[in-house]
C-alpha cells in the first residue's frame, strides 16, 4: 500500500459505511501496521460519524414506521380493522408471536379479553374459551403490573411460571410455547383503560432498543381502543333505541286493535232512562278539552266512559294512557306518572318515560283519583295548572299536553271536607262531573247486558249459547248487583263456561241482596213460564254440577272448585237445600 497519510485522510472521510471503513482497517493493519497506529484517531473518528449517521437514520425510519402505523390506527372504525393493523404492519417492526389487548371493566377492579388473534396458537388449548369468557382479577400482581406500569415491560415465561406468578393467561401461553411477555398499559389522557400483551415463542427475541417505540404505539392504540368502545356503546344503545321503538310501535298497533275492538262507543250497553242521561252528558263534553270527574261505584264501567269519551274527541287518534292509582304504591306513583332518570332511586337502572309524556297528544285517565296520597296530589296540581313535568331525579322541564280524566268510587267531596282530597285539585278536575249510575239503578238493561255477554264469552269459548231461561231472567232482575255490571260479567261468563247446553236454565244467584219488587224482565217468555224460587234454581245447579264432577265435592276438578266456593260452603248449601247422593250418582 504505497497511499500517503493524506491520501488515506481523504479515502476515509469519504467511506460512509461501517463495513467498508472496518475492510480498510483490517487491510492497513495488514499491509502497514504502523501507519494504522498513526491513523487511529482518524479511524475512531471516522467510525463515530458513520455510527451516528446510522443511529439518526434509524431514528427517522422508526419515526416514519411509528407515523405509518400511528396513521393506520388513526383510521380503524372497529376490531377488525385494528387487528389487521396488528397483525399486518406491526409485524414489520417487532418480532413476536401474538398479540392480545385487554381492557379494564366498569368495576376499576377486573379486565377482560378485548382483542385476540385469531392465528394465535392457544386456540388448541383446552382452556382457551375461558380467555375470552371470564373476566380476570387486577388484584393479580402480573395483571396489575401490566395496567400500571408506565414504561413497557418484559417478563420471561420460564420465570413467571416458576415462580407461579402467572395468570391462566400466562400460563395457557406458556402451554403452547410463548416464553416471554411484553405488557404496555394503554391509557386514554389520565384513565388507564387496559394494556397490550406481545408474546414471543423465543427468549429475548423482543428488541428492548424499540421500547420506546412500542410506548409510542401503544399510546395510539389507546386512542383507538377507547374509540371503538365507545362506538360499541353507542350502537348497542341504537340497538337498544331501535327494539325498544319497534316494540312500541307493535304495542301501540296491538292497542289501538284492542281498543277499537273492545273500547268503543257501542260497548256501553243499554237504554234506559238513566244511561240515557249519561249518554247526552258525554255527548256535550267529548269536543272539549275540559277536565272530567266520572263518578261511581265499583263495576259501573268508568273506564269504559272515558274511553267513549276520548274516542269522540278530538284527541281520538292518539292514545289514551290509564294509571291505577290505586294499584300503585304510593312510592311508584310519581315515578309512573313524571317518569325518571337513570339511578334517581334504587332499582331505577334505566331511564323511563311516565305516563303524562306516553300520553302527550291525547287522554290520562287516571283511575282511583281517591287513592292518590296528599304529596302527591300537590305536584299533579302544579302540572295541571303549569302543563310542565320533571322526571323524578331529572332537572328538566318538560311541557305536556294531556286531557285529563279522573274517576272514583268515593264521594270526593266528602273525601275533601275529610282532609283526605285536596280542595284545589278536586275543584280543578271536576269542571265537568258525570256519574254512571248503579246497575240497580238501570234494570231495564240487563236483558240486553245479559244477551252482550253471552255473545262475547261465546265468540272467546266457542260455544253457541242463545240465551237465559225466564227464571233465571227473573233471578237476574231480582238480585241488587253490588258489584254491579263486572259482577253480572263475571256470573255470566262463569256459566257460559259451566253450561254444556245452548241454553242457560240455572245459574248461581247469591240469595242475599235479593229486591222486593224488581222491574219485570222484557222478554216475552217471562209471562208464560213458572217462576221457580231461588232455592230450585241452586239446587238443580248444585246437582248438575255434581253430576257432572261425579259426586267429587272438594279438590281439584270437584264440585266446590267448579262452583268458585269453598267446599264447607257447598256441604252446608247441600244439607240446607237437601241434596243426598242418591240425587247425583
Amino acid at each position: 500500500m504505497d497511499h500517503t497519510p493524506e491520501d488515506l485522510n481523504n479515502i476515509i472521510a469519504g467511506i460512509s459505511d461501517k463495513r467498508e471503513l472496518q475492510q480498510l482497517i483490517d487491510d492497513i493493519k495488514k499491509v502497514a501496521p504502523e501507519l494504522a497506529q498513526g491513523i487511529s484517531m482518524q479511524l475512531t473518528v471516522a467510525m463515530a460519524k458513520i455510527l451516528a449517521a446510522g443511529q439518526i437514520a434509524e431514528k427517522e425510519k422508526e419515526q416514519a414506521m411509528l407515523l405509518s402505523i400511528s396513521n393506520s390506527i388513526a383510521a380503524t372504525r372497529n376490531k377488525m380493522d385494528l387487528l389487521e393493523v396488528l397483525h399486518g404492519k406491526l409485524r414489520t417492526v417487532f418480532s413476536f408471536s401474538h398479540t392480545v389487548i385487554c381492557i379494564l371493566n366498569s368495576d376499576k377492579k377486573t379486565v377482560r379479553t378485548f382483542l385476540l388473534d385469531p392465528h394465535s396458537p392457544n386456540q388448541q388449548h383446552p382452556d382457551y374459551p375461558r380467555l375470552t369468557d371470564e373476566i380476570f382479577p387486577i388484584s393479580d400482581s402480573l395483571l396489575n403490573v401490566a395496567l400500571h406500569a408506565d414504561t413497557p415491560v418484559i417478563f420471561d415465561g420460564e420465570r413467571l411460571i416458576r415462580e407461579r406468578k402467572g395468570s391462566l393467561c400466562v400460563r395457557v401461553n406458556y402451554d403452547s410455547g410463548i416464553r416471554e411477555f411484553l405488557f404496555v398499559s394503554l391509557r386514554n389522557g389520565e384513565e388507564r383503560i387496559g394494556f397490550l400483551m406481545m408474546c414471543s415463542a423465543v427468549p429475548n427475541e423482543i428488541d428492548r432498543h424499540k421500547l420506546n417505540l412500542i410506548q409510542g404505539i401503544a399510546s395510539q392504540l389507546s386512542v383507538a381502543v377507547a374509540s371503538i368502545l365507545a362506538n360499541d356503546e353507542l350502537e348497542k344503545k341504537m340497538r337498544a333505541i331501535n327494539s325498544y321503538k319497534q316494540q312500541l310501535e307493535k304495542e301501540k298497533w296491538y292497542l289501538q286493535e284492542e281498543i277499537n275492538e273492545v273500547y268503543n262507543y257501542q260497548e256501553i250497553i243499554g237504554s234506559s232512562a238513566a244511561l240515557q242521561q249519561v249518554y247526552q252528558r258525554v255527548s256535550q263534553v267529548a269536543k272539549a278539552d275540559s277536565s272530567v270527574l266520572i263518578l261511581g261505584e265499583t263495576g259501573t264501567g268508568k273506564e269504559l266512559l272515558a274511553r267513549a269519551i276520548h274516542n269522540q274527541s278530538y284527541r281520538k287518534d292518539q292514545l289514551m294512557v290509564k294509571v291505577n292509582c290505586a294499584a300503585l304504591s304510593p312510592n311508584l306513583i310519581e315515578s309512573e306518572l313524571f317518569g325518571h332518570e337513570r339511578g334517581s332511586f334504587t332499582g331505577a337502572t334505566d331511564r323511563r318515560i311516565g305516563k303524562f309524556e306516553l300520553a302527550a297528544g291525547g287522554t290520562l285517565f287516571l283511575d282511583e283519583i281517591g287513592e292518590m296520597p296528599l304529596d302527591l296530589q300537590v305536584k299533579l296540581l302544579r302540572v295541571l295548572q303549569e302543563k310542565e313535568i320533571e322526571r323524578v331525579g331529572g332537572k328538566t322541564v318538560i311541557p305536556t299536553d294531556v286531557r285529563i280524566i279522573a274517576a272514583t268510587n268515593r264521594q270526593l267531596w266528602e273525601e275533601v271536607q275529610a282532609g283526605r282530597f285536596r280542595s284545589d285539585l278536586y275543584y280543578r278536575l271536576n269542571v265537568f262531573p258525570v256519574t254512571i249510575p248503579p246497575l240497580r239503578d238501570r234494570r231495564k238493561d240487563i236483558p240486553a247486558l245479559v244477551d252482550h255477554f253471552i255473545a262475547k264469552y261465546n265468540r272467546k269459548t266457542g260455544k253457541k249459547i242463545s240465551g237465559v231461561s225466564a227464571e233465571v231472567l227473573s233471578g237476574l232482575m231480582a238480585y241488587s248487583w253490588p258489584g254491579n255490571i263486572r259482577e253480572l260479567e263475571h256470573l255470566i261468563e262463569r256459566f257460559v263456561i259451566l253450561t254444556q247446553d245452548t241454553f242457560i236454565q240455572h245459574i248461581d244467584i247469591p240469595v242475599h241482596n235479593l229486591v222486593e219488587n224488581p222491574e219485570p224482565p222484557t222478554v216475552a217468555s217471562a209471562e208464560d213460564a213458572r217462576v221457580r224460587t231461588i232455592d230450585e234454581i241452586e239446587r238443580e245447579h248444585i246437582v248438575y254440577v255434581l253430576k257432572k264432577c261425579q259426586g267429587k265435592v272438594s279438590g281439584a276438578g270437584g264440585a266446590a272448585e267448579l262452583l268458585q266456593i269453598p267446599s264447607t260452603t257447598l256441604n252446608s248449601k247441600m244439607k240446607r237445600l237437601n241434596i243426598h247422593r242418591r240425587d247425583f250418582e
